[in-house]
């Protein structure tokens, strides 16, 4: 590609934006030429500093016109042809500092409020269920998530060889169907079903296989906001395996984010 931002690069291999960002960092100290920058409207970001101190909640002072940090020894580019992904909007207070009055939650949140005004209490969410269940979670990127299972089809043999796909002795197929639905204001990047997994009885995990059924579309990348898309993904495992959850993680481990879904006999 020659030059490209990471979220093109992400986008082309169906990688959530940060991991495609951290192993494109591994890659370049690992002693490729490959440079990982970033770039910014400096202006933009002047103003971005200016009204976090207006809100009297920024800690510091910047060094220079305008900061830039960098960890390690990746250089920060900030040349080229790319433009900064989207508009500069009014930027958000800075994190939460102590004390009950001048005191804001994350934005977008059930804490985004002052400290000292009243406070609804926060509406717990589930991340366990059953076939059928819709449960919540947000994405590394801030997007609020709702994820249904919809259908888990075992064995799925018969939709695996109808499109034109061949079992090996001992095998079976299984297909997962659901469906996600953004309900907040902020785009979800990355691939539904990246990391759906079905979990063992004996708690190994079972990664979705490199196909894609006629019948059953599969998942697209990216769920706008307000925007529902299902799809369907494919598991070929051994024929005496037996399921018990299906698992959907933002990211390749287990987080405060993964939701479970138990597969009853």
């Amino acid at each position: 590609m020659g030059r490209a931002a990471v979220h093109e690069v992400a986008a082309r291999l169906g990688m959530d934006p940060r991991e495609a960002a951290a192993r494109l960092i591994t890659l370049s100290g690992s002693g490729l030429p490959l440079l990982v920058g970033v770039e910014c409207d400096p202006n933009g970001i002047r103003k971005a500093l200016a009204n976090s101190v207006a809100y009297g909640n920024y800690q510091g002072t910047p060094s220079g016109a305008y900061p830039v940090y960098q960890s390690g020894p990746y250089p920060t580019h900030t040349s080229g042809p790319h433009p900064v992904q989207g508009p500069i909007s009014t930027p958000f207070p800075a994190q939460p500092q102590p004390g009950p009055a001048g005191t804001w939650g994350p934005p977008q949140s059930a804490d985004w409020a002052r400290g000292d005004q009243p406070q609804a209490a926060a509406k717990p969410i589930s991340r366990t269920g059953k076939i059928g269940s819709t449960l919540e979670a947000d994405s590394l990127e801030g997007a609020h998530l709702q994820i249904q299972l919809v259908e888990v089809v075992d064995p799925a043999d018969f939709l695996f060889t109808a499109a034109g796909y061949k079992l090996a002795d001992g095998e079976r197929a299984v297909v997962v169907h659901t469906e996600v639905t953004n309900r907040s204001q902020v785009a979800y990047n990355s691939l539904p079903d990246m990391y759906l997994v079905l979990v063992t009885k004996t708690g190994e995990t079972v990664t979705k296989a490199p196909v894609s059924l006629s019948s059953r579309p599969s998942h697209k990348i990216g769920v706008q906001p307000g925007e529902t898309a299902g799809g369907h993904t494919v598991y070929v495992l051994p024929e005496e395996t037996v399921i018990t959850q299906v698992r959907w993680s933002v990211r390749s481990e287990v987080d405060i984010n993964t939701l479970v879904w138990t597969v009853e006999d």
